[in-house]
């Protein structure tokens, strides 16, 4: 695909969407930090159910530790691996509080040393709490990127790699959200919805669909 292809593509996403924001509830970095841990194989709307009742009582590192391994549980039974992912949220409240005063660190190596904290969750981190513009590749960023040719790849991190590299800078810090968003109403992984697709007239997606079933 060429530069002013994305350009246009891009254009058009944020005319229609000019203030993206995450689906995922959260009110300070470290909610939003534990809702992205939460939210791995598992909904925005599952994860939300689970912390609107979760940070009333705990929203902090302290807190949550306190809780304990067992209280976390609790709360967030209905997620999708919630035994994994009570024992990392606990482990990473304790490194948290050891290592930075509780504070959720604004760096790439610092949040991906914690547990649980991949590359993805520390790209979602720093673009949405911290205004880094950063893009995190989910399988629907991933689907998107490839299915468009707005950036083709074989595997999460090569389609980072091209986004990055051809994104025009206006565009990185919302990107991901536009995508992602795309990715869950629109581009969906079956049947794509390409007759409501404001972008469907440049995308090089060969197999189109032509209606909205």
């Amino acid at each position: 695909m060429n530069r002013e292809k994305r350009r246009v593509i891009l254009t058009r996403l944020r005319s229609a969407n000019p203030e993206p924001k995450t689906e995922l509830e959260y009110n300070t970095p470290f909610e939003l930090l534990v809702a992205v841990a939460l939210s791995a194989q598992a909904t925005d709307v599952s994860v939300n159910k689970a912390t609107r009742l979760l940070f009333p009582v705990a929203n902090t590192p302290e807190s949550l530790l306190a809780l304990g391994e067992d209280g976390l549980k609790a709360y967030i039974k209905t997620i999708g691996l919630f035994n994994s992912k009570a024992k990392h949220i606990i482990q990473m409240c304790q490194q948290l509080i050891e290592r930075h005063h509780g504070d959720v660190p604004q760096n790439r190596p610092a949040l991906e040393a914690l547990s649980g904290v991949g590359r993805k969750t520390a790209n979602v981190v720093l673009n949405t709490a911290f205004g880094q513009p950063t893009i995190a590749v989910d399988t629907h960023i991933f689907r998107v990127s490839n299915r468009t040719g707005l950036a083709k790849g074989k595997n999460v991190d090569e389609v980072e790699q091209k986004l990055l590299r051809h994104i025009p800078t206006e565009f990185k810090q919302d990107v991901h959200h536009w995508l992602i968003l795309h990715g869950r109403y629109i581009c969906v992984a079956r049947k794509p919805k390409c007759a409501a697709c404001l972008i469907e007239d440049l995308c090089e997606f060969k197999e189109k669909t032509s209606d909205n079933d």
